[in-house]
């Protein structure tokens, strides 16, 4: 029974990790591409509006993504149910990646309004801290090193491709 509960806290660790890496690196870039929205007056309209909503009201607008992109999902889950896995897969990450999005640009917006609430103003650093430290293991494991230095490489590859082509095209 130890070994199972071992083994299940280690997976549930390791998809948290990655849940936790995924909000990270998408956060902030996520959140920055939705708010170039923010120069067309409508939208800059919407998010004055979102950013002077009181703490509660920040609260419940955040149930408006899981509302939104619930039929997303479910779109999702009849693909993978007809047999289609990869169109499921690609509907789910790009909910996934909309979300995310939605999320990041919803909190910069109403972090201030958010704060303002006792309780989240306690858990939220604890929250934040926790994530720091879950991220930081993660990236002090020789797997993500390797990952860093496959990537470099593949960059200079990559690059290197491009300036090849940018050449021959002249």
């Amino acid at each position: 029974m130890a070994t199972l509960r071992r083994l299940l806290r280690r997976t549930f660790t390791i998809l948290i990790a990655l849940l936790l890496l995924f909000e990270e690196w998408g956060w902030d870039q996520l959140s920055a591409i939705l708010g170039r929205l923010a120069k067309l007056p409508f939208w800059a309209w919407i998010e004055r509006r979102i950013a002077m909503l009181p703490p509660w009201g920040a609260v419940a607008i955040f149930f408006l993504p899981a509302l939104a992109l619930l039929p997303v999902k479910l779109l999702a889950l009849y693909f993978i149910g007809k047999g289609h896995a990869f169109m499921g897969l690609v509907v789910l990450l790009a909910a996934k990646l909309a979300g995310t999005a939605i999320l990041a640009r919803l909190f910069s917006l109403t972090q201030p309004a958010l704060m303002r609430l006792a309780w989240f103003a306690r858990w939220y650093p604890r929250w934040k801290a926790w994530k720091d430290r879950v991220i930081d293991q993660v990236r002090r494991t020789e797997a993500w090193r390797e990952l860093r230095r496959w990537r470099k490489r593949t960059r200079v590859r990559w690059n290197a491709l491009r300036r090849s082509f940018a050449v021959g095209s002249d």
